[in-house]
């Protein structure tokens, strides 16, 4: 089976919800391998050697897919109930603040990703899991 029709059964398979769990999954997963070194770093300049390995590619990857979630949750005819519209889009809001600060070389990718899988543990319909 070539890629492009694998994408296409997956699309064909995947609730939008089941896809934007498993990109954010993804997306968690490439964070949290640099969480830990990367808010233990006692320099900026460490932290910006961290960005510069990879990790700033997955925090961009990261930033698109809240902007994209974002722009979904402004649409008018979205499903969601106001008051859980307003909490995610006020959520994506900050997600964009604090990933600008973190690609600036400031502590709190653990932050981004405790949201990250607290969002994927609502998607996958269980209560999140406690930080450890």
């Amino acid at each position: 089976m070539s890629i492009a029709a694998y994408k296409q059964t997956i699309r064909e398979s995947e609730t939008p919800r089941q896809i934007e769990r498993r990109i954010l999954s993804r997306l968690t997963g490439q964070l949290e391998q640099h969480a830990r070194a990367f808010d233990a770093a006692e320099t900026r300049s460490e932290r910006q050697a961290l960005l510069a390995g990879g990790l700033r590619a997955s925090l961009t990857e990261n930033q698109a897919m809240w902007r994209a979630l974002k722009h979904d949750l402004a649409a008018e005819g979205n499903a969601l109930p106001p008051d859980m519209r307003a909490s995610l889009l006020s959520l994506a809001l900050w997600v964009d603040r604090q990933t600008t600060a973190v690609m600036g070389g400031a502590r709190g990718l653990g932050a981004l990703v405790a949201i990250n899988r607290s969002i994927v543990a609502g998607l996958s319909g269980q209560p999140p899991r406690p930080e450890g």
